[in-house]
């Protein structure tokens, strides 16, 4: 009994002095923040647990996002027994011990076992091939938490007997509601500023946030009594009443920035926008050190990575185009990096992105082409499909005349043939020219036999 009561107090002890992200975890579904499109009322995920009627799973995610978190949920919730292991430390044996005993329970009991491996992607293949069996004849429900893609990491044998879901970095709205908990937790209060300045930091990891934000308060809290003691003038033998007159914590952007060790970059809307406005300019006017600079100062102050790579995917066919096509391969990479990487990792993605983008030759054709075009495509006459172009796959187009007089391009040696593929008013109308930059200049329509110019010699 007595053993039982230091145990407890043990327990309590610990818990105390655990991490704040340890002491926050969530313990209901409804308590886990930014992972709607998974957990939100109705959606598969929460039915099936809520209904215990989990399957296998590999949650994929980031760290932060609440993985190991809803493992945990699912503990609570199910009547299956619920074992964990990590493959950081789990051998083969500890997997086979695990599926002994779930078959013993399941025979002696009726009652199923969940199996939680975190970091699955560190078990080798012999290891992940002794789980198959068990989770194939529905022995064990295995939940397997990564970071990495399961689809290189995980064996695909075992990949196919489980539902992959996908959990995505934390938004700034979720990371507030983490921080704002945080902050209830431990009776402090912050500025506004001191809250967005975590959560831009925290780079969607929830974790993070959580651990930010004790650094914070604590800071804050030893300001408070440093403030305290000046102000009251007193002597080592007061410090009795000190901890009354300091009040509650309250956290600064000071006491935030040294938090995460990170100065805010601050700008308003029309910073932002002008920041933005910059860059792109710069990346335009082929000047990669403006535009590295433009980029290390909106990732400094927060800005959202995806909307970085967005505009740089525009940008990428806007003022690059066909003078170097390859250039919107990268943009796009870029951009999925940011995704599948996540920062702070990913800033070298964007700083290769950018590199790239402003040493590429230029060319805004494209842009103007599809202007020209969208313009005949709302002014120029009723744009009525040519009859040789029209669709002659279904029955009766034939009686109608489609396709009648289309010439297939495969049966010239040339692969190529003039032939009209416009409404008569905009036929003649010239929409891209190519520019003399980079592989641009190297493009050109054939020549037609008849001697009629093409783009480089055509007029609107």
């Amino acid at each position: 009994m007595s053993e039982g009561l230091f145990e407890a107090v043990g327990r309590e002890r610990l818990n105390r002095q655990a991490p704040l992200a340890a002491r926050l975890r969530p313990r209901s579904l409804d308590e886990i923040v930014g992972q709607d499109h998974l957990l939100a009322p109705g959606r598969p995920l929460r039915e099936l647990i809520e209904a215990d009627r989990l399957s296998s799973v590999i949650l994929w995610g980031p760290p932060g996002t609440g993985k190991t978190t809803l493992a945990r949920v699912v503990a609570a919730s199910t009547a299956k027994e619920f074992c964990e292991l990590s493959a950081v430390s789990a051998t083969v044996k500890d997997v086979r011990e695990v599926i002994a005993e779930a078959r013993l329970r399941i025979g002696e009991l009726g009652r199923g076992t969940i199996l939680f491996l975190d970091e699955v992607h560190r078990f080798n293949k012999a290891q992940q091939d002794a789980l198959l069996p068990a989770v194939e004849d529905g022995l064990i429900v295995l939940i397997g938490a990564t970071t990495e893609n399961p689809h290189f990491e995980v064996n695909p044998p075992l990949l196919s007997r489980s539902t992959l879901f996908r959990l995505v970095p934390l938004d700034d709205a979720a990371l507030r509601t983490l921080i704002d908990r945080a902050l209830l937790s431990e009776g402090a209060t912050a500025d506004d500023d001191a809250v967005d300045h975590i959560a831009a930091r925290s780079g969607g990891d929830g974790r993070h946030a959580l651990t930010s934000t004790e650094v914070a308060v604590a800071l804050a809290a030893r300001r408070g009594e440093s403030e305290a003691l000046e102000a009251m003038e007193i002597s080592g033998a007061a410090h009795a009443a000190l901890d009354e007159s300091a009040g509650s914590p309250h956290v600064t952007l000071v006491d935030a920035e040294h938090a995460v060790d990170a100065k805010a970059v601050r700008y308003g809307a029309d910073g932002h926008y002008d920041t933005i406005s910059a860059f792109i300019k710069s990346l335009r006017g082929s000047d990669p050190d403006a535009g590295l600079y433009w980029l290390a100062r909106m990732l400094d102050a927060g800005e959202d990575p995806r909307f970085i790579a967005r505009r740089m995917v525009i940008l990428a066919s806007e003022d690059i185009g066909m003078a170097d096509s390859t250039a919107l391969l990268v943009a796009e990479a870029a951009a999925r990096a940011v995704e599948y990487v996540g920062l702070p990792e990913a800033q070298l993605n964007l700083a290769h992105a950018v590199v790239r983008l402003a040493t590429a030759p230029k060319s805004n054709r494209v842009t103007v082409a599809l202007s020209r075009a969208k313009a005949d495509a709302r002014t120029a006459g009723a744009g009525e499909v040519p009859i040789h172009l029209r669709d002659a796959h279904y029955q009766g187009a034939a009686s109608l005349g489609h396709g009648e007089g289309y010439q297939y391009p495969h049966d010239d040696p040339s692969g190529w043939v003039p032939q009209q593929h416009r409404p008569d008013e905009v036929a003649a109308n010239v929409y891209w020219e190519p520019s003399e930059h980079g592989r641009e200049k190297d493009l050109r329509r054939p020549e037609p036999a008849d001697g009629t110019p093409g783009a480089e010699d055509g007029a609107r």
